[in-house]
């Protein structure tokens, strides 16, 4: 026989159903993934993404400002931030690498977490150029590596890679110089998970929330 069901079973029940449906969302990532230059937002589970996100950081080779071989290998199981800046900048580069230290302070003695700064004038910027901008900056931390390497590499991979320069750059060659802003937020499996406005403080601090929702994600793996 149907029964009329009272206030507060309706309640308890839409409070149910309410907690279920928190408990689905909460099994998808905090953070979007991003497969195109674009930046469509792709919000999926942990194995939905493994089907569906497709775009990874490509192999790559360049030398530290100790002349150390960094690649690819070395950024595997770990989360990483890249940006692109070169020494001589006058402009934006300065204050990006200002933020960006914002960034490395608090992640200065975790090793899960790495800072990948590639110059976009590598034929000037030595490793030993890179090291007295890193000295004059002040910059301590073990994992923030300064790179350079050959130039039609270094943006290649910005701009097919990282997508620093969005859908604009992204068909560009080498010829066509590369500066920008952005910051590029990338997860243990080398997938894009956030851009950043590099030149502003407020963005460099969700940068730092960001990491710290991507560690939590790699620890609930």
């Amino acid at each position: 026989m149907y029964q009329r069901l009272s206030s507060g079973t309706k309640w308890a029940i839409a409070v149910a159903l309410l907690f279920s449906a928190c408990r689905q969302t909460a099994k998808q990532s905090s953070l979007p993934y991003y497969n195109a230059p674009d930046f469509t937002p792709i919000f999926a589970s942990a194995k939905e993404a493994d089907q569906r996100i497709t775009h990874r950081i490509a192999d790559f080779s360049c030398t530290d400002q100790e002349g150390r071989t960094i690649t690819n290998k070395n950024i595997a199981g770990k989360i990483h931030v890249a940006d692109f800046i070169f020494t001589s900048c006058g402009s934006i580069c300065p204050t990006m690498t200002t933020q960006m230290a914002r960034v490395g302070k608090v992640y200065e003695r975790d090793s899960s977490v790495m800072i990948l700064s590639y110059s976009v004038t590598p034929w000037i910027d030595t490793p030993e150029k890179l090291k007295a901008y890193r000295s004059h900056r002040s910059i301590t931390n073990p994992n923030w590596h300064f790179l350079t390497g050959n130039k039609a590499a270094i943006y290649s991979l910005a701009r097919t890679s990282y997508f620093a320069e969005e859908s604009l750059g992204y068909t560009k060659d080498s010829s066509q110089f590369l500066h920008t802003e952005h910051f590029i937020l990338v997860d243990a499996q080398q997938r894009i998970r956030g851009i950043y406005n590099g030149t502003l403080q407020l963005e460099a601090e969700q940068l730092i929330r960001d990491i710290a929702a991507l560690k939590k994600e790699m620890s609930a793996d």
